[in-house]
């Protein structure tokens, strides 16, 4: 989950996100044949992959063209591949904006290698190679920040992740009266379908208009001036100055969190989801509602959407002594103007994929 810096990945800029105690398992066991079987626990549509035939995304297979993705690019990169049974489980909202595409991606790929007696594996790599096969196979256009964030998770820490270079270095996140909520609007988007190619473009865009004058590598390198100067179209205006205020905005969290400003830390919260919802565009009814319900309880100092939006997730920080009663009015309200019922969860920051010993 991202903390803030959103939609700041694939224009070169810094995020801020922390792995989950929320998240998927998996178990495998090998086979004397050439197959995969893909099955999960939380849906009934289970996928059988012959490493012996070409694998190609099929829009049945739903889920398992994740695991199918990464089974082809590992074939793909010369790795020898085993017939396995492989079960999965998770407590990860799916189309909920928590990355749940980008743990299932991490776990398979770490599964495999793991199995294969890869007992040490470079997590950056794997990191890379998990949004390779986003980008080529399951045709999305995202950017690293998910599969790096799922990968490289620290317990109590978050990651300032600069996306131009991969350059990282962990924050202690350490909240100490007050609790991080997930709030799931149970709106469900699917990145594919969603607008989220339509802004990097837009980016991408103004990025061009840019270079046409100066020198930059990324829209996160551009200035306000520059924008204003060079950019005519409003819509365009506004997306740049998204991204560069947002970019600025994780600079400055990460230094407040380090002084142990928990409520300047909110404050910029709040503000990220007013940058997301009037220049970026991509908050929508469901996710502007559940935080404005949010921020008008008492005991919550901040509020935003987290994920690419269009539904899905917002986070909030809630004093923790009064978390029945935020969850409670919040629910109300927000059900009684959407009609749908959100759920929440009480998050910690924990590790990122890891093998776990099992007993047994």
């Amino acid at each position: 989950m991202n903390l803030i810096g959103e939609h700041i990945d694939y224009n070169g800029g810094y995020v801020f996100p922390a792995a989950l105690s929320l998240g998927i398992y998996g178990a495998l066991r090998f086979r004397s044949d050439n197959l995969i079987q893909l099955k999960s626990t939380n849906t009934s549509l289970e996928v059988s992959v012959d490493l012996k035939k070409p694998i190609a995304f099929n829009e049945e297979d739903r889920w398992a063209n994740y695991p199918k993705g990464v089974i082809k690019q590992l074939l793909d990169d010369g790795y020898s591949l085993k017939g396995c049974d492989i079960l999965v489980s998770g407590n990860l909202p799916d189309g909920a904006g928590l990355s749940s595409s980008a743990a299932l991606l991490v776990l398979i790929a770490f599964m495999l290698r793991y199995a294969g007696g890869e007992t040490t594996i470079d997590k950056v790599e794997l990191a890379k190679f998990c949004q390779q096969v986003e980008n080529r196979f399951m045709g999305v256009n995202c950017g690293i920040m998910d599969q790096f964030s799922v990968a490289m998770g620290k317990q109590d820490h978050a990651i300032l992740l600069d996306c131009d270079t991969l350059q990282y270095k962990y924050t202690p996140f350490v909240l100490g009266e007050y609790s991080l909520v997930i709030m799931n609007t149970n709106k469900k988007r699917e990145l594919a379908d969603s607008k989220y190619n339509q802004r990097r473009s837009e980016c991408e865009t103004v990025l061009g208009i840019i270079r046409e004058h100066r020198q930059v590598v990324s829209l996160c390198q551009v200035s306000f001036e520059d924008v204003e100067k060079y950019v005519k179209d409003d819509v365009l205006q506004r997306r740049a100055r998204h991204v560069i205020s947002e970019n600025r905005r994780v600079l400055l969290a990460v230094e407040l969190l380090s002084q142990g400003d928990i409520i300047g830390f909110a404050n910029l919260m709040t503000q990220s989801h007013i940058s997301l919802k009037n220049d970026y565009e991509v908050t929508g009814l469901e996710l502007d509602t559940i935080v404005e319900c949010a921020l008008k309880r008492a005991g919550c100092i901040g509020a935003r959407m987290t994920g690419a939006g269009f539904g899905g997730c917002a986070i909030a920080l809630v004093a923790t002594d009064q978390l029945e009663a935020f969850t409670v009015t919040v629910n109300q309200e927000y059900e009684q103007k959407t009609g749908l019922k959100p759920d929440f969860y009480v998050a910690r920051i924990s590790d990122g994929v890891k093998a776990i010993a099992c007993s047994g």
